[in-house]
């Protein structure tokens, strides 16, 4: 772990883990850990407290960002504000359509 990574890990928790006792070695782990609960949990907390939450989403494994973003459910509670943080996410790193209709282009 690099201090750039150090620090955002900081961040992180600051963000997401304000009510936990976490380390940034701590969040290095859950980021290479294999266990896909503990991928889904870290991606969730990211997703909706991150306040960089694309710099954030990068730490993950490409392929594993994916899988979980296709996997997860927009939860009821504050379902709009979650489902615009996920499409951006999506359009920014995947190339998904843009779905927010206030941010498209009006051709």
């Amino acid at each position: 772990m690099n201090i750039s990574e150090y620090s955002q890990y900081d961040r992180i928790i600051k963000d997401c883990f304000w009510d936990s006792n976490l380390k940034a070695e701590d969040i290095d782990t859950m980021l290479r850990s294999g266990d896909k609960r503990t991928q889904k949990y870290l991606f969730e907390k990211v997703l909706i407290n991150s306040t960089n939450m694309l710099a954030d989403l990068g730490l993950f494994n490409r392929d594993k960002l994916l899988s979980l973003m296709k996997e997860y459910r927009i939860p009821e509670f504050n379902r709009e504000y979650i489902f615009r943080r996920k499409n951006a996410a999506e359009v920014c790193l995947f190339d998904v359509p843009l779905l927010i209709d206030e941010l498209k282009w009006i051709v």
